[in-house]
C-alpha cells in the first residue's frame, strides 16, 4: 500500500452547485476591541458575515482576558475576583456551580490556576481541575462531564511571559460577547462584596486525574475505523506546550511512527522557537526523517500548522480547502459552505468557486468564525493562521483534529500531501504593510485614502481584493493586498500604505 496506508479509499462523488449571489463590498461594525474592518473586495461566489452590535467590553478582549502575568488587568487579584464572578454568573438555583480549569505549560499557570480555584470555591462553586490540557481537550471535558463552565489558563501563541483566560461555556462553546461582558459588569459592582458564602456553603475542589486519557480517546475516535497510520511516519512539534502528552499518544496509538519535537516543557520554553509559529525545525526534520507529515501545534493546540513531505509549509487555507473538497463530494459540507476570515487568501476564494461551494468571511478571529458557523448552521470553518473548526467534531479550533483530517484525505486518496496541497488552490501574492499612526480615524473621512483604494480596486478587477484595518492592539493601520502579479500587488499597496502614513503617520 502506498505510504504505509492499510486500506482502499471510498468512491464517492462531487455534490451539486450552489451559485449564491455574493457581495461586493461589505463593512463590519466595531466589536469591543475586535480589530476594525473599514473595506474588502469580495468575488461573486462570497458572502460577508455581519456580526451584530455587543455591550462594550474593557477586560475581554477578542478571546478572552490576555496579558503579561502579574501586570493589570492579568494579576491574581483581578483573576481570583473574575473566578468569584465566574462562580456567582454559573449558579443556577441552589446547585453548586461545577467549573472545569485547566491550563497551559506556562510558568504563571501555578499562579491563576490558584487564584481561579480559591475565587470560585469562595463563591461557593465546586472547582475540577485537569491539569495542562490543550483548550479544545478542556471545552471537550468541561462539556462530557456536564461541568456548567470550562476556565482556560493560557495565552495560546503568545510567549510564556503572558498568560489569560477563556471561558467555554457547558455545552463547549465559548462565552460570546454580551455574556463576557455581563460578567465584567458583576465584577465591577459591589454585589460580589456583599454575598460571600461561609461555612457548609464554600464550594470544594478535586483534581481529575483521567483528564487526558478521556480527551485521547475521543480524538481517536475522530480518526476513520477503517484506516490506521501504521508504517506512517509523522513529526509533531508540540511546542512544548498543552499537547506535549497529548498529540505523541493519539497518533503513536493509531499506529503512526512518531517523531516528538518541542515535548520538555520547563515553564519557560512553550512556543519559544517551536511549533505552528516558528515551523522551520518541524520542516527540517520531515525531510531529514523521510517523514509523510509534519504537525506543529501551539502552546494550547487549537491550532496547526503542517508540511508536506518535502518540508512545505502548508497553511490553514490550503487545509480547509482540502477538507471543503472532501466534505463537498461526500455530500456533507452543509449548506455547501466554507466559513473563513477577511485575512484568508483571495485564492481559497477561487477554488471554493471551482468546487461548487461559497465562501463566508468574517472579522479576524476564530470565535466569531464558530458565531458565523452556528448562526447559519455550517460546519466547516477557520483561520489562515491555522485555527480550524470542525463542527461535526469539535465545538473550537483543534490541532489535533485538523491534521487528523489532513491524514484521513491522505488515507482514503492514496496521494502526498504535496500532491494534493498543489492541485486544491492556487494561492495568489499577498502583501501586508503596516504604517505607524498617532491616531485612528474612520477611513471614510481620508478622501484621498479611500480614492486610492478605490483606484486599487478598478485596477486589480476580479483578480485581487484590498482590505485596509486599524490594528486591535496597537496604533497600526494594515494595509493588505492580493492580486495576480506579485510586483503590482506590492506597489498597490505601498501606494495606499504612503497615502496614510501622510496624513495620519
Amino acid at each position: 500500500m502506498a505510504h504505509g496506508w492499510t486500506l482502499k479509499p471510498r468512491t464517492v462523488s462531487w455534490a451539486g452547485a450552489w451559485p449564491v449571489p455574493g457581495l461586493r463590498f461589505g463593512t463590519f461594525p466595531p466589536r469591543g476591541r475586535q480589530e476594525l474592518l473599514d473595506r474588502i473586495y469580495a468575488g461573486p461566489m462570497v458572502a460577508l458575515a455581519q456580526p451584530a452590535p455587543v455591550a462594550e467590553r474593557k477586560l475581554f478582549g477578542t478571546d478572552g482576558v490576555r496579558g503579561i502575568a502579574n501586570v493589570d488587568p492579568m494579576t491574581p487579584e483581578v483573576v481570583l475576583r473574575l473566578g468569584r464572578a465566574i462562580a456567582h454568573y454559573f449558579t443556577r438555583g441552589d446547585r453548586r456551580p461545577r467549573i472545569l480549569i485547566g491550563k497551559d505549560t506556562r510558568l504563571s499557570g501555578y499562579l491563576f490556576e490558584g487564584a481561579l480555584e480559591t475565587g470560585i470555591v469562595s463563591q461557593g462553586g465546586d472547582v475540577l481541575l485537569t491539569g495542562p490540557l490543550p483548550t479544545p481537550g478542556i471545552a471537550f471535558v468541561a462539556a462530557s462531564m456536564r461541568a456548567d463552565a470550562g476556565v482556560v489558563v493560557s495565552a495560546s501563541h503568545n510567549p510564556y511571559e503572558d498568560n489569560g483566560i477563556k471561558i467555554f461555556a457547558r455545552d463547549g462553546f465559548k462565552l460570546p460577547d454580551e455574556k463576557e461582558a455581563e460578567i465584567e459588569a458583576l465584577m465591577a459592582s459591589d454585589f460580589l462584596d456583599k454575598n460571600r458564602p461561609t461555612g457548609g456553603d464554600l464550594g470544594h475542589a478535586r483534581k481529575i486525574e483521567d483528564a487526558v486519557g478521556r480527551y485521547v480517546v475521543f480524538l481517536k475516535g475522530v480518526f476513520p475505523k477503517m484506516f490506521t497510520l501504521d508504517g506512517v511516519k509523522i513529526v509533531v512539534d508540540c511546542a512544548n506546550g498543552a499537547a506535549y502528552k497529548v498529540a505523541p499518544a493519539v497518533f503513536g496509538e493509531l499506529g503512526a511512527d512518531v517523531i516528538t519535537l518541542a515535548v520538555e516543557p520547563d515553564g519557560r520554553n512553550i512556543n519559544a522557537g517551536c511549533g505552528a509559529l516558528h515551523p522551520e525545525l518541524m520542516c527540517k526534520t520531515v525531510v531529514e526523517k523521510g517523514a509523510q507529515l509534519g504537525i506543529a501545534l501551539d502552546g494550547d493546540a487549537d491550532r496547526v500548522i503542517v508540511c508536506d513531505e518535502k518540508g512545505r509549509v502548508v497553511d490553514g487555507d490550503v487545509i480547509m480547502a482540502l477538507c471543503a473538497r472532501r466534505l463537498l463530494r461526500e455530500g456533507k459540507l452543509s449548506r455547501q459552505t466554507l466559513v473563513a476570515t477577511v485575512m484568508s487568501n483571495l485564492g481559497l476564494e477561487h477554488a471554493m468557486e471551482k468546487m461548487g461551494g461559497r465562501l463566508v468571511r468574517t472579522a479576524v478571529g476564530d470565535r466569531y468564525v464558530v458565531e458565523e458557523m452556528r448562526r447559519n448552521g455550517y460546519n466547516l470553518g477557520g483561520e489562515q493562521s491555522g485555527h480550524l473548526v470542525f463542527l461535526d467534531h469539535a465545538t473550537t479550533g483543534d490541532g489535533v483534529v485538523a491534521a487528523l483530517q489532513v491524514l484521513a484525505i491522505m488515507a482514503e486518496t492514496e496521494k502526498p500531501l504535496s500532491e494534493l496541497s498543489e492541485r486544491v488552490m492556487t494561492t495568489l501574492p499577498q502583501v501586508l504593510v503596516s504604517v505607524k499612526v498617532k491616531k485612528r480615524q474612520p477611513l471614510e473621512e481620508l478622501e484621498s485614502v479611500t480614492r486610492r483604494i478605490a483606484e486599487v480596486e478598478r485596477a486589480l478587477g476580479r483578480d485581487g481584493r484590498v482590505l485596509v484595518r486599524w490594528s486591535g492592539t496597537e496604533l497600526k493601520c494594515r494595509v493588505m493586498v492580493e492580486g495576480a502579479d506579485k510586483a503590482t500587488v506590492d506597489q498597490h499597496a505601498r501606494d495606499i500604505a504612503g497615502e496614510i502614513e501622510k496624513l495620519l503617520g
